[in-house]
């Protein structure tokens, strides 16, 4: 492996800690700002069972957008498969 080529993988595994760190700080922005909704709407006393209808919508919404983008993927995939096999087709 050439120097170059190392110095590159570094900088990409940089960038994607860097982003995962960034989707974290991100995330636990939302956990506090909806755990401030539910404070409002069920009142100060988080009882036990505000806690785990939070916990089950949250799960809800992360399982949901999750599949959406798989789907969303898979489609892309298959679209550039398409194409892939087009231009192999004829002989590009």
């Amino acid at each position: 492996m050439s120097e170059k080529s190392l110095r590159l993988e570094i900088l990409e595994k940089i960038f994607q800690l860097a982003t995962a760190g960034f989707g974290l700080v991100a995330a636990l922005a939302w956990n506090d700002a909806i755990q401030e909704m539910f404070k409002e709407i069920f009142g100060t006393q988080s009882t036990i069972l505000a806690k785990f209808i939070y916990a089950l919508l949250i799960t809800v919404l992360v399982v949901l957008i999750t599949y959406k983008m798989g789907n969303v993927v898979n489609r892309l995939k298959e679209q550039i498969s398409q194409v892939n096999s087009k231009d192999n087709d004829q002989g590009l």
